[in-house]
């Protein structure tokens, strides 16, 4: 039931994709199918079975279609989503698991569909990965389509939604999103969702301003109603009152204007005024996210993630699909280098026979290098994949969750192997390929003199490293104000492999979302980093601050920084510079 007009109604969601969009809203039904989980007979089983099957395959026609029209219209860069949820049409599991509920309790198809949804989910929850554990919409969204064709629920296709709207949903597809006309919505918002979701990645790479994770919105607004989203802070405001709409109307025009005159940087180097070059590079998990790095002025990829690869599917992903998935980025960045992170994720979380069993912290189980040593042969099938792409550009690897030189040694000593192989069966591939080793793990910041003997570079994961340094749960909402990126051990963590880095003579790079801020610059600059790596909207902003500081200038604030006891310290003095000489460029 939707409640009486009240001005300024405010809702707070996740901000998935910057952008200030004010306009009506259309509400469109994108509700869940309620489902009814009835005995059969017998009997009756074959015609349930028969009914699962025609459904699916209804579905992988539908995804088949929209395919190949979002391809005639808008082209192929972004269909990787798609064939995301096609794949999962063909799952054993999701096939399997529901037939096999149906043939042996005996229940309807949408009933046992559900049960294999719930499982899935229940898998899905307790991934400590944000990007992973997110992949749950996927198989939701697959299983919906399903359940309509089931029951014969139809949807109006966004592609139909006529004026300057913005769309409000319970949940939006990726194909959802890749049919949008974006002279006709001009903005979305859902009560689902997450900020690694596929929809969510897809709307910052369309530069769509999205607000998810609203819960209720889509019952407490009506179709109409005048909206306001904030795609940055995750605002949701309804039926503004004059003096807000003029505040926000003077905000977009505002974060417009600085959203040009940033990309007036993307042609111009990282360097800063006396003449230091620091690498500004991009985090990438979908080849549809290469094109907003590059236009955000990205030098390169610092950060392509594979887990996608492994996810979502009964068997690992052969050589070859692999292999054109690395070649499909590495071309689209050439010259460019592109750093692949070889498989972070535990055995735990892949449907597969790497499968280890539950363990009773997989935080610190058997996951990223520790099962490729455990699994060679799939280990050694990524890395032929890897190794074959970099004949076609320039690309390095990097190991993930390295504890010791002993894990450093294994793993090269496989790429070795790898290369013999491939050399004897004239396969090219790039024989001087940089290896570098993930920086995460305390030990590695104790060791990171002994480890930079034994690899190209260094790239520092400050997300891990934050939460083993400190022993605090970045996903606990309870200890979210112990995440503390400027704690003093966090910083000295940083200082000593940055160090450690270029005694060794190799570079210091950083991935983790801590180079992505643009106040804490003066800090990773003054600490002597190499490189940085981030998402794409964060390229030109800490572009702006590193052209506009000396080095001298950031070792001066690093040194001092440095000298305080506590975050909150750090913090406050961070800020007073920031306020002295780059307040404008907060704005």
């Amino acid at each position: 039931m939707v409640s009486a007009k009240i001005e300024n109604k405010v809702w707070h969601g996740i901000g998935v994709s910057s952008g200030i969009a004010i306009g009506q809203v259309k509400i469109t039904d994108r509700s869940r199918v309620a489902v009814v989980e009835t005995s059969v007979e017998k009997s009756e089983i074959p015609f349930e079975l028969e009914r699962l099957k025609k459904a699916m395959a209804k579905a992988k026609a539908e995804l088949s279609s929209l395919k190949e029209n979002i391809a005639a219209k808008r082209g192929e860069e972004h269909l990787h989503h798609i064939d995301t949820h096609l794949m999962l049409l063909d799952d054993t599991m999701l096939v399997g698991e529901t037939s096999a509920i149906i043939e042996k309790e005996g229940i309807n198809a949408e009933g046992a569909l559900k049960r294999t949804l719930h499982k899935l989910k229940e898998f899905f929850s307790g991934i400590e990965d944000e990007y992973l554990r997110e992949r749950s919409a996927d198989v939701e969204t697959v299983v919906e389509r399903v359940l309509r064709n089931m029951v014969g629920k139809k949807q109006e296709p966004i592609s139909t939604i006529d004026g300057k709207v913005i769309v409000a949903a319970h949940d939006l597809s990726p194909a959802d999103i890749l049919q949008i006309d974006k002279s006709r919505v001009i903005g979305f918002i859902t009560d689902m969702g997450g900020k690694t979701s596929h929809s969510s990645i897809l709307a910052r790479a369309l530069e769509i301003p999205a607000v998810v994770g609203l819960e209720r919105i889509t019952g407490g607004i009506e179709d109409g109603a005048t909206v306001i989203i904030d795609g940055a802070t995750g605002a949701v405001i309804c039926n503004p009152d004059q003096e807000t709409f003029r505040e926000y109307l003077k905000r977009k025009q505002h974060y417009e204007y600085v959203e040009r005159e940033l990309l007036k940087l993307t042609d111009l180097p990282a360097v800063t005024l006396d003449g230091h070059t620091v690498s500004l590079k991009g985090n990438v998990e979908f080849i549809e996210e290469v094109p907003s790095i590059k236009k955000h002025g990205a030098e390169g990829i610092g950060l392509y993630r594979t887990e996608m690869l492994f996810f979502n599917r009964a068997s690992l992903p052969g050589e070859e699909e692999q292999f054109n998935a690395y070649v499909a980025v590495v071309k689209e960045m050439a010259p460019s280098t592109v750093t692949i992170r070889t498989l972070d994720v535990g055995g735990d979380k892949i449907h597969t026979d790497l499968n280890l069993g539950d363990e009773m912290n997989p935080a610190l189980g058997v996951r990223a290098i520790r099962l490729s040593l455990r699994q060679q042969e799939a280990f050694k099938t990524q890395l032929r994949a890897i190794l074959r792409a970099s004949a076609l550009g320039k690309v390095r690897i990097f190991f993930p969750m390295i504890s010791g030189v002993g894990e450093v040694r294994a793993a090269k000593a496989v790429v070795e192997e790898v290369k013999a192989e491939l050399r004897a069966a004239a396969v090219p591939f790039d024989e001087q390929i940089e290896i570098g080793a993930m920086i995460e793990i305390p030990s590695a910041v104790i060791i990171a003199d002994l480890l930079a003997r034994e690899v190209d570079f260094f790239s520092v994961g400050t997300n891990d490293l934050i939460q083993y340094a400190l022993a605090v749960d970045r996903t606990n909402e309870h200890l979210s104000s112990l995440y503390e990126p400027l704690h003093p051990a966090v910083l000295r963590s940083l200082k000593m492999v940055v160090d450690a880095a270029h005694a060794a003579g190799i570079d210091a790079c950083m991935c983790g979302e801590m180079a992505g801020e643009p106040e804490y610059l003066p800090i990773l600059l003054g600490l002597g980093f190499d490189e940085l790596s981030m998402n794409a909207v964060s390229i030109p902003r800490v572009k702006n601050i590193l052209r506009r500081c000396t080095r001298k200038e950031a070792e001066e604030v690093t040194a001092h920084a440095l000298t305080f006891p506590t975050a909150q310290e750090v913090e406050s003095y961070l800020q007073s510079v920031i306020a002295a000489r780059f307040s404008d460029s907060f704005d």
